[in-house]
């Protein structure tokens, strides 16, 4: 199997499954595992995974790499979520989403909105926009999301009071809650909950049973999960059962 054909099948791996070990991914690909540890070690210098201690990895896909993926479901959700958006509010946006971004562009178009964020894509979109009143969270940026975060985000969001927080996930199950694949974007996200006085989750279907590194919050502190109509009835009811209301975009 030529490299890049391996690459490829390791980052789908991975993507499908929030991590991988290397002996699975030496028997998936019929390699050694040095020869795995050497892919391994290539995509993590591309920023394209995380290599973790005993050989495991686990993937955080980069926004631009995102962006290209289940567009029109995205679009969907960040329709849906808008319709809950008061007019005037004070809106929390997370970034390590297209959903973010995609959301934030339609609360632009309204006007009159109070934007929120700690995501430096959408900030660099909307400060050229006077009809929004833009507050940026400062921090540590990470690359992979685009998003500051840390105790100077977390400080930060401790001084105020937002209508609604919209926070993206890279898992969710009614077991184990929200998670992320950084524990320090978890504590951000955290501090937007803490903050509001509506969460929402923004998240498509691939991302609803599944389990990632880092703990956000249990269902019981989320109001919302907006996601597309490939949702299951079965995972919907384990969600409402939870006391999240479900709206499928």
């Amino acid at each position: 199997m030529l490299k890049a054909d391996r690459t490829a099948r390791i980052l789908a791996y991975v993507n499908d499954g929030g991590s991988a070990d290397v002996h699975a991914l030496s028997d998936l690909l019929e390699v050694s595992t040095a020869t795995v540890r050497r892919d391994l070690q290539e995509l993590h210098d591309q920023g394209l995974l995380h290599r973790t201690r005993g050989g495991a990895v686990n993937l955080e896909v980069p926004l631009r790499r995102r962006h290209e993926t289940r567009q029109v479901e995205k679009r969907q959700i960040a329709l849906a979520a808008e319709s809950l958006v008061p007019d005037g509010a004070v809106v929390g946006l997370t970034g390590g989403t297209t959903t973010s971004g995609e959301l934030a562009r339609r609360l632009a178009d309204r006007g009159g909105i109070t934007i929120v964020t700690n995501a430096v894509n959408i900030a660099a979109e909307l400060i050229a926009r006077p009809e929004t009143r833009l507050v940026v969270i400062g921090g540590i940026g990470r690359s992979a999301s685009y998003e500051l975060v840390g105790p100077a985000a977390e400080r930060m969001l401790a001084h105020y009071h937002l209508d609604i927080a919209f926070i993206g996930v890279d898992g969710l199950t009614a077991s184990e809650g929200c998670t992320t694949h950084d524990e320090m974007e978890a504590t951000t996200d955290r501090a937007f909950l803490r903050s509001t006085a509506r969460a929402v989750v923004l998240a498509d279907s691939s991302k609803v049973g599944r389990v990632t590194f880092a703990d956000i919050c249990p269902l019981s502190d989320i109001h919302d999960l907006v996601t597309d109509d490939q949702l299951t009835d079965e995972q919907e009811a384990a969600v409402t059962a939870a006391g999240v209301r479900v709206l499928r975009a």
